[in-house]
């Protein structure tokens, strides 16, 4: 069993995290600052640490001194996302942004606990052996159908390579799971990867962030900044939602797939870097360049290969596997170890087309298992429209009273007009945030809080403030 150490001087985040790996078969012990940690435990006995950037006394980046032999993930708030780069110079094998989701954390850790299977566990001296966490996809993403089948087989013959890879896909299907399993299985895998939200980051930062700048650079630049880029140097670099780069950004990103070079915002002087591409989008970039929103040029240099997620619609030999797997992980996290489906609700899951895919499907089940009364789920706690399934369903089972809420209009109510994804969340989240928090709104839409603040970010729609 993996020993991992959270170092987190907030009681309501240790707990919590430390509730979650415990539930997910991890030895987890604590602490709330680095004096603390140093003094009651020996740090080279773990495999893994986890320590917040911003500590009492010492920063957590000074325990990859204290314990130069064990991974350590450092997790940061947005507002602090530089300084998590200046975490990567240091040592930090990946860092995590907060508020982060259940799945984003595990995922982090399984995939740092990959790279360092070469080191027995404290159980199992021939883990390494046991091939458990080896990086390879089929290991970090669950499909057994044809499609996903040749998804892995593509990620196996690419990944030893240094081409640059474009993953498209819908939302939710498990982009970044592709991208890391690339990363696991390449010569790389013992350098950082380094993940970048291109929609969550706003459109006046985005070359700062991408490439660093120098002090002075612009107005609030008091220190110069390493960029995601070159702090990826050696690594690889995965540039989620790419269709979202301004054009400034894509003709520098441009140089960096050509030359391999950098140059900070406000600096005369270009550096090398070797850093591994992955790019992926929801969006059709070839239509994009005819619009002239997405550069050719660039387009072209990013599909040297191209890797398709397929929907979970055309996954429907995946759709059982993968809710026993989250029906699992919920009743662990639940205390309830006889949940299970009832057969009508596992039919009404195989007729679903599943419009948010595996991440709609890994919510269902949870917003299910909170709602079932006894061990058995029944097709009223999926609360799935059938019907209507390329919509979002606002559950019923969730909302507040037939009086306080007023349901965004459905296609059928709007006179048969064409009311897209976007525009619905648009319209529930402006409707109703002034008196719904961040979790319940995500929750009534279907989505995680971090899906949440990707979307109004993309959409533009500011959060209010209480």
């Amino acid at each position: 069993m993996h020993r991992i150490l959270i170092v987190e001087d907030e009681e309501i985040i240790r707990a919590a995290l430390r509730k979650l790996l415990q539930h997910n078969g991890y030895e987890v012990a604590v602490a709330e600052s680095v004096e603390g940690a140093t003094g009651e435990y020996d740090l080279n006995a773990f495999d893994l640490i986890i320590s917040d950037l911003r500590l009492p006394g010492e920063a957590g980046t000074s325990l990859i001194g204290h314990a130069p032999g064990v991974p350590v993930l450092i997790m940061t708030s947005y507002a602090s996302l530089r300084s998590a780069v200046d975490s990567m110079k240091k040592g930090a094998v990946e860092y995590i942004a907060k508020p982060f989701d259940h799945d984003e954390m595990l995922s982090a850790v399984e995939g740092i606990l990959a790279q360092n299977i070469g080191q027995p566990d404290s159980d199992t001296a021939d883990a390494g052996e046991s091939g458990v966490n080896s990086g390879d996809p089929a290991e970090i993403m669950y499909g057994e159908c044809s499609a996903m089948e040749r998804v892995f087989t593509l990620i196996r013959k690419v990944a030893p390579t240094e081409t640059t890879v474009l993953i498209q896909g819908e939302s939710g299907t498990g982009k970044e799971l592709a991208a890391r399993a690339l990363h696991l299985l390449s010569p790389r895998a013992n350098h950082p990867l380094i993940s970048v939200n291109c929609a969550a980051i706003p459109e006046s930062l985005i070359e700062s962030e991408l490439f660093g700048h120098e002090k002075g650079a612009f107005t609030g630049a008091v220190s110069g900044r390493t960029g995601l880029i070159e702090a990826a140097d050696g690594g690889s670099l995965f540039l989620d939602e790419i269709g979202e780069l301004p054009p400034e950004a894509q003709a520098r990103l441009l140089r960096v797939l050509q030359e391999g070079e950098i140059r900070k915002v406000g600096s005369t002087q270009s550096r090398q870097v070797d850093v591994r591409m992955i790019a992926a989008t929801h969006r059709n970039l070839k239509a994009m360049t005819r619009t002239g929103e997405f550069r050719e040029d660039l387009y072209y240099r990013l599909n040297v290969m191209q890797i398709r997620i397929p929907p979970l619609r055309e996954r429907q030999g995946d759709v059982l596997g993968l809710s026993r797997r989250f029906l699992a992980r919920q009743a662990d996290r639940m205390n309830k170890p006889g949940l299970s489906l009832s057969p009508e609700a596992m039919k009404a899951m195989e007729r679903h087309r599943w419009p948010g895919n595996v991440r709609e499907l890994e919510n269902a089940i949870e917003r299910a298992s909170i709602l079932a009364d006894g061990d058995v789920i029944t097709p009223d706690q999926l609360d799935l429209d059938i019907e209507t399934g390329d919509d979002y369903a606002i559950p019923s089972s969730l909302v507040e009273g037939d009086n306080e809420q007023t349901p965004p209009p459905s296609r059928e109510s709007d006179g048969g007009s064409d009311l897209s994804l976007e525009d619905y969340f648009q319209h529930f989240v402006l409707e109703n945030q002034d008196r719904m928090s961040e979790t319940e709104l995500a929750q009534k839409l279907g989505i995680s809080r971090k899906s949440l603040w990707e979307r109004r970010q993309r959409l533009g729609i500011p959060r209010k403030k209480s």
